[in-house]
């Protein structure tokens, strides 16, 4: 068994084609977020990311990216991140990402992602692709997720990118609120499983009343370092929602080496560290990893 699972893990960029202006606005937005995140030296290539995670021996999950569509960027296509888990098939496995407003060629990207490349859920971050979860108009792309049982991972709360940028270059957090749309959007579909991306701040009271009531919605405690976790979400972790969190870093902005850290120095029950760190995101994401 690996030492953990790292449920949120972001692939170095593939070489994009794009023209100046979109290249420019990435750069502007990933220097913001190295800022906001305080992040360290990014990996140079894939082989750097391969080596660092078989070096601690954790367990990866990769996270396409697709949100050219709002932003004119380039997508982190499905078929790389399927490259990376065909090369290294016992340290990641992948997720895809789909754009929400392409709508039929969505769902059939799902399909594909799914039966051709061997992608086991999908990506989405409202706040990026500009969308509600719960919007009637995206609804046929989470009930293929559903019908193929593909858990979705769904950005919840404010986001990194754009931080401190004039604008927050244009990202609106209220996409990315638990209730209403991560609530309906469960309720909905209650077969979907459902991943709540981050602590919602700054609705993480909100999103610990999904979590409580609603039996297909997990959470994953990636992008902030754990000194940050506001009091409520260690408390309900460390009882009623024991079994529903998961560790994730958001590799490469936080990196499984600091997260790690300040985790070890946080109020958690040694008996829930090994649930977050590995044990759930093995029985919910259904990995079947060797508990030996």
């Amino acid at each position: 068994m690996p030492r953990a699972i790292d449920v949120h893990v972001h692939a170095p960029y593939e070489r994009r084609q794009s023209h100046e202006g979109t290249a420019s606005k990435l750069a502007q937005i990933a220097e913001a977020a190295q800022a906001y995140f305080r992040s360290g030296p990014v990996p140079k290539n894939v082989e750097e990311m391969a080596a660092y995670y078989e070096e601690r021996d954790i367990f990866g999950v990769l996270l396409a990216e697709n949100w050219e569509s709002t932003s004119g960027i380039p997508p982190i296509s499905n078929d790389f991140i399927a490259g990376i888990v065909r090369n290294y098939p016992k340290r990641f496995i992948g997720f895809c990402s789909v754009d929400p407003w392409q709508e039929s060629k969505a769902v059939d990207e799902v399909r594909r992602s799914s039966e051709e490349l061997g992608l086991r859920g999908a990506k989405f971050h409202p706040s990026l692709q500009e969308f509600f979860p719960s919007d009637p108009r995206v609804r046929p792309i989470f009930e293929e997720c559903a019908r193929l049982m593909m858990p979705v991972l769904i950005h919840t709360g404010m986001t990194g990118f754009g931080a401190g940028m004039p604008g927050g270059a244009g990202m609106r957090t209220k996409y990315c609120a638990p209730i209403p749309y991560i609530d309906d959007l469960a309720a909905d579909i209650p077969e979907l499983t459902i991943i709540m991306a981050h602590p919602a701040f700054p609705w993480v009271d909100e999103q610990i009343a999904v979590l409580m009531q609603k039996g297909n919605v997990f959470m994953d405690i990636s992008g902030w370092s754990p000194k940050y976790f506001q009091p409520q979400l260690i408390q309900y972790a460390n009882t009623l929602l024991q079994d529903k969190v998961m560790f994730g870093s958001d590799y490469p902005q936080i990196t499984p080496d600091r997260w790690l850290g300040d985790f070890a120095a946080a109020p958690f029950r040694d008996e829930v560290r090994e649930k977050i760190l590995w044990k759930n995101a093995n029985r919910i994401l259904g990995l079947g990893l060797d508990v030996n």
